[in-house]
């Protein structure tokens, strides 16, 4: 066996990568984005797979800053409305129930977010913002199946998440009350 271990290559490259893949994301998007948070009478978040799991993690966080937020596809999901907005994660940006959600979405009257690293994809089109990670040139095995997005969605995600704490007033203390309780 190398006594070069791998894991260490993989941290600072998927590291490095994210880094990079950040600092390119455009700052008048991020603005329009929060606006429709700020805006939105509901908040709705959907991805699948790994890209769903990083948008229950974000729908957590805006529930501890107050917004009213449903995870898409949950039992105790409320119909998406007229000046909902929903925000879509998906690496490819073509993924089958992704699509369809910005499709009925759109339909409906809701504002969109599409967090993806193709902007020009079948959520992009249906987006009134669209937040583009674009991951380029990838070591498969340093970083497999769609890592470098997942993990710069998560952090940009974090990063909306220190914005609308700054906009509302909200700090940590305050977002603490509306942590679960029953874990």
């Amino acid at each position: 066996m190398n006594d070069e271990m791998r894991f260490g290559k993989s941290v600072k490259y998927i590291s490095d990568e994210i880094e990079r893949i950040l600092e390119k994301v455009d700052v008048r998007k991020v603005r329009d984005a929060v606006k429709l948070f700020i805006g939105a009478n509901r908040i709705f978040v959907y991805g699948t797979g790994r890209s769903g799991l990083v948008g229950k993690a974000f729908a957590i966080r805006l529930v501890h800053l107050g917004f009213q937020t449903f995870v898409i596809g949950e039992t105790i999901t409320a119909p998406v409305q007229k000046d909902d907005l929903v925000v879509l994660i998906s690496g490819s940006g073509e993924t089958i129930p992704v699509t369809m959600t910005a499709e009925i979405a759109r339909r409906l009257g809701a504002k969109i977010i599409s967090i993806t690293a193709n902007p020009d994809s079948h959520i992009a089109r249906f987006a009134d913002v669209i937040i583009s990670l674009s991951t380029g040139e990838k070591d498969p095995d340093l970083a497999p199946l769609g890592t470098l997005f997942e993990a710069s969605a998560w952090i940009f995600l974090d990063g909306v998440v220190a914005e609308l704490m700054a906009i509302k007033g909200e700090d940590e203390k305050k977002m603490k009350k509306r942590h679960a309780t029953l874990e």
